[in-house]
């Protein structure tokens, strides 16, 4: 029976160029959900498209979630 790689085995085989792409995605995405977060919270009720109760789980399904928010979920004041 074969061992699993470890995720730094896992990490060292990937291309720099991979690397990179992940560690930018990866800030992006913390970025996009950071601003949902802080605009979701800040913003009235009467200005975002939905209930904001269902806007709040929607958070967490990564990327599309903060993406779907802030491309959709908000209206102009």
């Amino acid at each position: 029976m074969t061992q699993k790689p470890s995720p730094r085995e896992r990490w060292n085989a990937m291309a720099p160029w991979q690397r990179t792409g992940t560690v930018v995605l990866g800030v992006l995405e913390i970025v996009a959900t950071t601003a949902a977060v802080v605009d979701l919270a800040r913003r009235p009720a009467g200005l975002v498209r939905g209930p904001k109760a269902l806007w709040w789980p929607a958070l967490v399904v990564q990327p599309f979630g903060p993406l779907a928010y802030l491309l959709l979920g908000r209206r102009e004041d």
